[in-house]
């Protein structure tokens, strides 16, 4: 082979090369898109855990949101007051975004000596596993807590164990991200004002006479509690009870004038008088 036949394809490999790298440095200067160096200051004081509470792919995700989409300074639960203010001071606005600190609590008290059992389960330990058999739950309560720990495997700050056949929530550990709720299938989680220590602890649609079929500390619709609250802070919708954290007072009428004992005290974080 003669040299011309090697040096020709190499000098047009070349020159091709030249030309293409050429082009794709006239395209990385002409389509550059300068990254607002306020993202990167939010994402180095949000907390890290990208547990996705925020409604946002992580705290990366967050903090492009907020400088880029106008998202919400006060959706990271586990940031708190103090993470608003900085993100705040970051873009130059006013702190008037005020979010009320809350935490998880589980709605049923459904354990193996209260609620019986349809079925043994020996499955996938998991809840959304469980509850696509027939039946939807091996409780005879099909709106209780299944306590196969899906809602433990989800909470990165360990807020969440199985206790006796039931999540538990640590009060201590939980920020309200809100991550267990959206991951229970039997939405028997829920998000509370910290504020308020006081809850309807059942999930059950069913009517009273159905309820203590299978369970001893369901609610039954009855309405007592709701008559004797002077705040206006329960309603009974559904054949159950709710209570309006942001209404109630915690002065304890309606758990000691409940007949099945179906309220209870959740802990909270403010040092409170009540009349139990």
């Amino acid at each position: 082979m003669s040299f011309i036949g090697v040096a020709y394809p190499t000098v047009v490999m070349g020159a091709l090369g030249l030309v293409f790298g050429a082009l794709l440095a006239f395209a990385s200067i002409k389509f550059f898109v300068r990254t607002d160096e306020r993202v990167g200051k939010i994402r180095e004081i949000l907390p890290g855990a990208n547990c996705g509470g925020c409604g946002f792919p992580g705290c990366d995700g967050y903090a492009d949101a907020i400088v880029n989409t106008g998202a919400k300074k006060n959706l990271c639960a586990a940031g708190g007051a103090q993470l608003v203010t900085g993100i705040s001071q970051i873009m130059g606005v006013e702190n008037a975004e005020v979010s009320v600190p809350k935490r998880a609590f589980l709605k049923c008290e459904g354990s193996p000596n209260k609620s019986a059992r349809n079925a043994i389960y020996d499955g996938i330990r998991d809840c959304k596993s469980a509850a696509v058999l027939p039946g939807g739950s091996p409780n005879a309560c099909p709106f209780g807590c299944m306590g196969l720990g899906t809602c433990v495997r989800v909470c990165v700050f360990g807020a969440l164990s199985i206790v006796d056949g039931l999540a538990h929530v640590d009060s201590d550990k939980c920020v309200g991200c809100g991550t267990c709720v959206a991951t229970c299938p039997k939405s028997v989680l829920a998000l509370a004002p910290r504020t308020s220590c006081v809850e309807v602890l059942c999930n059950s649609k069913w009517k009273g006479p159905d309820v203590k079929k299978v369970c001893s500390a369901g609610c039954i619709g009855c309405g007592i509690c709701a008559r004797n609250c002077t705040a206006g802070a329960i309603t009974v919708e559904g054949n159950l009870a709710s209570i309006d954290g942001m209404k109630c007072t915690n002065c304890g009428t309606c758990v000691s004038k409940c007949p099945v004992k179906c309220i209870g005290y959740i802990k909270q974080d403010l040092p409170i008088a009540v009349n139990a």
